[in-house]
């Protein structure tokens, strides 16, 4: 890895930070788009190119489930959407 590359992923994520806080979120955001969104689009780009309708979204409802479990700052986790678009029933237990 180049030190330009350092910089210019420092920059998109950390760059502008004023706080801890925004580091925090930062730092996450490079997380997340490394282990989770880049190999999404890798995978729809193959769709695409097999000709298929491809639609892609990201997810940022905080369920109320989250209350007192998942710190404030965390919008969505991996997997929260099941519940939505599957309903509760297959959390709970209920099936």
């Amino acid at each position: 890895v180049t030190s330009e590359v350092v910089d210019r992923v420092y920059n998109e994520y950390i760059g502008n930070a004023e706080n801890r806080a925004q580091v925090r979120d930062g730092l996450l955001e490079a997380i997340g788009d490394f282990l989770f969104v880049l190999s999404a689009i890798e995978v729809a780009r193959y769709h695409r190119d097999a000709g298929n309708p491809v639609y892609f979204y990201e997810f940022q409802h905080r369920p109320s489930s989250a209350t007192g479990v998942v710190p404030e700052f965390v919008k969505a986790d991996h997997g929260d959407e099941i519940a939505f678009v599957f309903g509760k029933p297959f959390l709970a237990g209920d099936v």
